[in-house]
């Protein structure tokens, strides 16, 4: 297991370009341009959303459960953003006091904690009332047949990349008490059908 996640740390950068180049980079800078005050960021992974959150937040904390992934966050963080706290952290258990921040980031992170619903009541509780969760998410296809295929597949998207294609994660934000006030369907860029479909957008913590 430890070797499979030190390679899958390795090879993200590389196996994620295309996708990044063809427009997830966009929908990131995008998604982040609503980033303001305290700001945290759950499974920050290798630092992807990094280079978005430049005068966009009075302070910046990235947590990442991983090691492998959280050596590689460190350093693209000295070189990219030297003013963020990082820390090693899962999403079902942040180190923080209630009503820490005013906004929480998620981005390809949903699909792949072990307890979606505990993260997300994790987040909400070191969320400040009326603070914002944003969100890039790839989820459960609203076309049925799409949705079977996903389910078909799962075992084997666990099995390589360590996440679940077929979460309905739109629906477990909303059972975590928070109320959604903007959401984008689209499409994952380049890449494979089942884990295309993608939701954008926030949600307030009640």
């Amino acid at each position: 297991m430890g070797l499979r996640k030190s390679l899958f740390a390795l090879t993200y950068d590389r196996v994620s370009h295309k996708s990044e180049e063809a427009g997830l980079r966009a929908l990131r800078e995008s998604l982040l341009a609503e980033a303001g005050g305290c700001v945290l960021e759950i499974g920050a992974g290798t630092g992807a959303n990094l280079p978005h959150y430049e005068g966009r937040a009075e302070s910046l904390v990235v947590t990442e459960p991983e090691p492998a992934m959280l050596r590689r966050l460190r350093q693209k963080a000295r070189e990219q953003a030297p003013l963020a706290e990082v820390l090693r952290a899962p999403a079902e258990d942040l180190p923080f006091e209630d009503a820490s921040f005013d906004t929480v980031i998620s981005t390809l992170v949903l699909c792949g904690v072990d307890d979606q619903a505990g993260s997300l009541r994790e987040i909400r509780r070191v969320l400040r009332p009326g603070g914002r969760l944003l969100f890039l998410e790839h989820v459960r296809s609203d076309d049925l047949a799409l949705a079977r295929f996903q389910d078909r597949i799962n075992w084997l998207n666990r099995l390589v990349v360590d996440c679940d294609c077929n979460r309905p994660t739109l629906a477990t934000i909303e059972a975590a008490r928070f109320t959604i006030s903007r959401v984008e369907r689209t499409a994952l860029p380049r890449a494979p059908r089942f884990v295309r479909p993608l939701i954008v957008g926030s949600a307030v913590a009640d």
